[in-house]
C-alpha cells in the first residue's frame, strides 16, 4: 500500500528565509522555485522536501510544533545535530538510542517544522543491497 516516501512538506511564513536556510543546510539550491512553493531533491533516492508558504496551509493548521516526525538517515548524527544547531535550529528531542545501530534526534527549524535525523543501520543495509554489482 505505502510504496515509498515521495514528498515531505513543511510550512514557512517567510519563504525567502526558508529557501536561504535550507540551501545553506543542504548545500544546494531548490530545483523548483516558484512563488509560494520551493522544493529540494535530496538524499540517496532524491526524495523531495517541499516548503510551502504558510498562507496556503489547510484550514486548521497552526504554527505550533506538532504532528508526525519524519526521520532522514544521516551518517554522523552528532555532527549533523551540531550543524543544525549552528544554523539556528532548536533541539526538539535529544539523541536517543533505540537499539544497536538506531539513534534518533530531532530539531525545530527556524520556521517551526520538526526535522528528524536518524542513524539507521537498516537504511544502510537496504542501500547496500540495492547497489549494482561493481
Amino acid at each position: 500500500m505505502l510504496r515509498g516516501l515521495t514528498t515531505i512538506s513543511f510550512w514557512a511564513s517567510d519563504l525567502d528565509a526558508a529557501r536561504d536556510w535550507y540551501t545553506e543546510l543542504l548545500g544546494l539550491p531548490p530545483y523548483f522555485d516558484k512563488p509560494g512553493y520551493i522544493e529540494f531533491r535530496i538524499g540517496d533516492h532524491q526524495h523531495e522536501l517541499g516548503i510551502i508558504d504558510s498562507r496556503y496551509a489547510p484550514a486548521g493548521h497552526t504554527s505550533d510544533v506538532g504532528g508526525s516526525i519524519t526521520y532522514w538517515h544521516v551518517d554522523d548524527l552528532a555532527d549533523t545535530l551540531k550543524r543544525l544547531r549552528s544554523l539556528g535550529a532548536k533541539e526538539h528531542e535529544a539523541p536517543k538510542e533505540h537499539g544497536p545501530g538506531f539513534v534518533t534526534a530531532s530539531v525545530v527549524d527556524p520556521f517551526g517544522n520538526i526535522l528528524g535525523i536518524m542513524y539507521n543501520a537498516h537504511y544502510l543495509e537496504i542501500l547496500r543491497a540495492n547497489l549494482p554489482d561493481s
